[in-house]
């Protein structure tokens, strides 16, 4: 494993989120991939007060996030419309209520990874402190009934490892993947309180691809028996692994690298193990989709509460 990792980690302060020397000497910061820079715009006004940021693959997604979090909140009308923050490009949206931040990341890898790039860099030059990040989404199960939120233990990639291999200036560096534990266990304490569906604290499986890569059976290609992924899946599931989506690693690597607290909490839209295409209805998937954001959103109520009493 890469030791720069705890390093980094250990060495990184709750409000300063990049490790680049580079930056320094950077007259203005173009945040390209959201429209934004430390020039043209007054982040700190803008990003100074977040403290909690929620990723997740789809834009409309992420909006009806905080629209449902803030009628949760209680900060504003629920019906009022929510401006997309990065308008200016068509590759990310990003929308905030009070002290809660919505981002969306694409599907992928690549995808997330630059998102992540830009966004601790916002934070950082907003002078945030104290921020927790949550990617919320969907996935596809191992062994789990569907609807089941699966909080990530450990991302692992698909070979059971929970490691994350990244190439530098032609040499491979290994990250581990860990996430904060405490705060799974919290999330899970959320869900026992909330008691509407069923959560599980597991092994995710990040993949680079979303047919083969998963063993599936459906994609233009595939070089493998229906008994061969059979077996695949649940050597999966022996290693402790619940679901499987394409995010998780890189997303678990670079939060720790920036200190930030982070979780990744998504429900499962159906069991590999029984089938590879989604049979349930719109509007069951619909709800299945929502059960994440009930949970964090759940938890930030909590938070926040907490830290009324507290002040």
């Amino acid at each position: 494993m890469n030791p720069m990792d705890d390093k980094l980690a250990t060495s990184c302060s709750s409000s300063s989120f990049v490790h680049n020397p580079h930056l320094d000497g950077l007259k203005d910061d173009i945040l390209y991939h959201f429209a934004l820079g430390t020039r043209t715009n007054d982040l700190p006004a803008m990003f100074g007060d977040v403290k909690f940021v929620c990723v997740g693959g789809s834009p409309w997604r992420m909006k009806a996030f905080i629209e449902y979090i803030a009628a949760e909140l209680s900060m504003e009308d629920p019906k009022s419309e929510y401006p997309n923050i990065c308008a200016g490009t068509d590759r990310y949206a990003m929308y905030k209520v009070g002290p809660v931040l919505s981002v969306s990341h694409g599907m992928g890898i690549p995808s997330i990874a630059i998102m992540l790039h830009e966004l601790i860099k916002l934070l950082h030059h907003a002078h945030c402190t104290d921020v927790t990040i949550v990617r919320i989404g969907t996935s596809g199960g191992v062994g789990l009934e569907p609807g089941t939120v699966v909080v990530t233990k450990q991302s692992m990639d698909a070979t059971f490892l929970p490691k994350f291999e990244q190439v530098i200036l032609g040499k491979t560096v290994v990250h581990n993947t860990d996430l904060d534990q405490s705060l799974a266990e919290e999330l899970l304490q959320c869900s026992k309180e909330l008691n509407q569906f069923e959560t599980v604290v597991g092994n995710t499986m990040c993949t680079l691809d979303f047919y083969e890569g998963q063993a599936r059976l459906d994609g233009a290609f595939c070089s493998y028996t229906e008994s061969e992924k059979q077996d695949y899946l649940n050597k999966a599931r022996e290693a402790g692994i619940c679901n499987i989506e394409m995010e998780s690693s890189v997303f678990a690597v670079m939060c720790k690298l920036s200190g930030l607290r982070a979780a990744v909490v998504c429900v499962t839209l159906l069991d590999r193990l029984k089938g590879d295409q989604l049979s349930s209805s719109h509007e069951v998937l619909h709800s299945y989709q929502q059960r994440p954001q009930i949970l964090v959103g759940q938890y930030i109520k909590k938070q926040l509460k907490a830290k009324a009493v507290c002040g």
